[in-house]
């Protein structure tokens, strides 16, 4: 399998396509005799104790290299492909959480980790290279389910919290042979009943389902058939408003002056009619005709775009306000 592209730290992998496999070769065994090592032909089926053994003496030669150098190159690879089987270790643990194709993702970012492993290690310290490089690949492909896996993005903090949560609920459930309440959770792990329930909520956010998916939760009941949004949706009361108000915008600026003002005193200021009269100069019954007309103006131009009660609740809506 190709070796995937590293991280922006680390150089870049090579690998030959057909047309190039002999150049490549040829190369690869004069930078394997410039550097002093054998040239593997196949790093990938070397025996695993072998690897091991190989990797120390590969290890302490890529140290005395320059970066950069086809020498550098050759060795580092070798190295990356000699120690691959160290990431199809680590993801068994991992082939439960994604289908094939996810499988292929999870050695790609586990390879990355190898990648990082290889070159932070310093044989000087004479340690074992699986010891580092397991928690690299681990720690990259929990970093990658981290990421990619949350339905919604949350916090880190908050999903490290839904891990401690979900596992005290399963201790507490045995304990306490019921389930937990928040409070139990929240003396267990040592936190306020606040930040368990934040918790919760959002571990709300690590899957999620479509609004279109048949509603199954009761098979056999009048809600047979639907979807979850015909089940759980409701008419928001506001998007009609919002809708005649989008209806009456136009219409109000068609009006006069005077007309404008004469509704936003009424409607805007919450003026009497006669408080009206006096601020326009005209009596009380000249306001109220006038206020009458032009509300009924109001309400035959929507008519002709709007059903009637679309117009009945803006203008309601106008009354109330």
């Amino acid at each position: 399998m190709p070796v995937p592209a590293p991280s922006s730290d680390t150089a870049p992998v090579r690998t030959a396509g057909p047309t190039a496999a002999v150049p490549q070769q040829r190369q690869s065994a004069e930078a394997a005799r410039i550097a002093g090592l054998p040239r593997i032909a196949e790093p990938r089926e070397v025996a695993p104790a072998d690897a091991r053994e190989l990797s120390k003496v590969f290890f302490r030669r890529l140290r005395e290299l320059t970066e950069g150098t086809e020498e550098y190159q050759y060795v580092r690879n070798t190295l990356i492909e000699m120690n691959a089987s160290l990431v199809q270790f680590a993801v068994r643990r991992f082939r439960n959480r994604g289908d094939g194709g996810e499988i292929e993702d999870i050695v790609q970012v586990g390879t990355i980790g190898l990648i990082k492993a290889i070159d932070r290690f310093d044989p000087a310290r004479e340690n074992e290279f699986s010891t580092l490089a397991m928690p690299y690949i681990t720690g990259e492909i929990k970093r990658h389910f981290r990421d990619t896996s949350w339905a919604v993005r949350v916090p880190r903090r908050l999903q490290e919290l839904r891990i401690d949560i979900a596992k005290a609920k399963e201790e507490l459930t045995t304990t306490l042979d019921r389930s937990p309440t928040v409070a139990d959770l929240a003396g267990h792990l040592g936190l306020s009943d606040e930040e368990v329930i934040e918790g919760l909520v959002a571990a709300n956010g690590h899957t999620s389902g479509s609004l279109d998916a048949p509603h199954t939760e009761h098979g056999d009941g009048p809600t047979e058939g639907h979807s979850l949004a015909d089940v759980m949706g409701e008419e928001e009361p506001a998007l009609e408003l919002v809708e005649d108000i989008q209806t009456l915008a136009p219409l109000l600026e068609r009006l006069t002056g005077r007309e404008r003002r004469m509704l936003q005193m009424r409607f805007g200021e919450e003026l009497t009619q006669a408080q009206i009269g006096a601020e326009l100069g005209i009596s009380q019954m000249q306001v109220s005709r006038l206020l009458t007309r032009l509300l009924a103006h109001l309400r035959a131009s929507m008519l002709e775009d709007r059903g009637e009660e679309s117009a009945q609740g803006a203008v309601s809506s106008a009354h109330r306000s």
